[in-house]
């Protein structure tokens, strides 16, 4: 083999449609990014890059509401908390956030890319059933294979969680505009009405339901539900990460060192022979 061909196979190998970058030269999906800077928002660039193509403005609206809406939710949420205990622990900036960005997965974090898969269960039942028939049997089928808790629905803080509604009200503005379908928002209030009946109280939708909404109207698949909303919670944990350099805390850990943990093992006991 020439070494062109050599060449030519190597950039094969590491093929990108995202970025062309050369000495000299940085366009992104095809746009330089000299007539990107200070012209498009960071919100409109995470869907360039994402999506090949610049959002219209309704788009990118959503997408920014529903990345400010889930930036942080304080040292009660893992993420946040682990990020404080690695500065205190002396791990820079960069390393904090990946310890808690780590953290965002199925439990905690993946609440978004699930309650998605889940409205699209219910759409697809709802082709040859009536809508609130089709996200009963959703919920049924997600009960039983993965989880009694449903992704998107309640909290276990806020008896109502404030940053649903608001979101919502942009999301019914973007349908009445023709903007979206409005099937996930229908998908998701099937899924509010059904667990109301079920459970004789309602459920509310929570941020991971309602940015599951926007995201699933918006036409991102599952898994980038969880890719944007760590994007969003990383300026969170950067925050408090970067608020904890300034404190003089050394090795935080979970609680107080002042409260003690219960010891649940065995009773003192002593080793045979020994002295």
């Amino acid at each position: 083999m020439s070494e062109t061909e050599l060449r030519e196979q190597a950039a094969h190998w590491w093929r990108t449609s995202i970025c062309d970058i050369a000495p000299g030269r940085i366009a992104y999906r095809g746009y330089p990014i000299e007539d990107l800077i200070g012209q498009i928002s960071f919100a409109a660039m995470i869907w360039l890059m994402l999506r090949g193509e610049l959002p219209l403005p309704a788009q990118e609206k959503l997408l920014q509401a529903a990345l400010v809406a889930s930036v942080d939710h304080g040292p009660h949420a893992p993420s946040i908390a682990i990020a404080q205990m690695a500065v205190s622990c002396g791990l820079p900036l960069n390393g904090a956030m990946a310890s808690a960005i780590n953290t965002l997965d199925d439990v905690h974090g993946g609440a978004g890319e699930q309650a998605i898969e889940l409205y699209e269960d219910v759409l697809r039942r709802s082709e040859t059933a009536e809508t609130d028939r089709a996200a009963n049997d959703a919920i049924d089928q997600f009960i039983a294979i993965r989880s009694k808790y449903l992704p998107g629905f309640g909290h276990r803080f806020h008896p109502v969680d404030p940053r649903a509604a608001p979101l919502l009200v942009l999301v019914d503005a973007a349908v009445g505009e023709g903007v979206l379908s409005g099937r996930y928002a229908s998908a998701a209030r099937a899924i509010e009405r059904v667990m109301q009946r079920r459970k004789g109280k309602l459920i509310p939708m929570n941020i991971d339901g309602a940015t599951a909404v926007i995201y699933g109207e918006l036409g991102f698949a599952p898994p980038l539900a969880r890719g944007i909303f760590c994007l969003s919670r990383a300026v969170g944990i950067l925050a408090h990460a970067w608020e904890q350099t300034g404190r003089k805390d050394r090795n935080k850990g979970p609680m107080p060192k002042q409260f003690a943990y219960k010891y649940e093992g065995q009773p003192k006991r002593r080793l045979a022979g020994a002295p």
